[in-house]
């Protein structure tokens, strides 16, 4: 095999910024920050959403309101069915 290759294959924390959640998984990302998890020092890669954050995840979806758009839906197409 080819040397300095393949990407580094490490341990690194991910850190949701929203809810600040910190998880410990194998990846290639490269990182520049560094952080303490469970006494070991690893990379750390921050990121936005996390399944700690997402609406899916937490079950905090907003509902829609389907009749408002059905409703809006039908009065922007009204002229054109009128005019064929």
């Amino acid at each position: 095999m080819k040397k300095n290759f393949h990407p580094v294959y490490r341990a690194v924390v991910f850190k949701d910024m929203t809810t600040e959640t910190e998880f410990l998984v194998r990846s290639t990302v490269a990182t520049k920050d560094t952080t303490t998890f469970e006494g070991k020092e690893y990379p750390l890669h921050k990121i936005d959403v996390s399944s700690a954050s997402h609406p899916f995840f937490t079950g905090k979806k907003t509902l829609l309101d389907t009749a408002g758009r059905v409703e809006k839906f039908n009065k922007k197409y009204k002229k054109a069915e009128a005019t064929v």
